[in-house]
């Protein structure tokens, strides 16, 4: 009867020691994976904000528009 609380006790701090070990794995995973999303969400930021600047505005500025031609 002792042997087999032993025994089972055992397999139990294995199981244990298993599942704490992928828990961990599990973890570090999504730690690469947030810092990857970060990453990727700031460089679609600036290319958003460049994309903004390249398109600009379809009306031109007072500086570029060319008097009417009764001036």
């Amino acid at each position: 009867m002792q042997d087999d609380v032993q025994s089972l006790l055992e397999r139990l701090e294995t199981r244990l020691a298993f599942q704490e070990d992928t828990i961990e794995m599990l973890n570090q995973a999504l730690i690469q994976q947030q810092r990857q999303l970060d990453g990727l969400h700031e460089k679609m930021s600036a290319i958003q904000s460049k994309l903004k600047e390249v398109q600009g505005s379809p009306v031109a500025s007072q500086a570029e528009e060319t008097p009417p031609p009764h001036y």
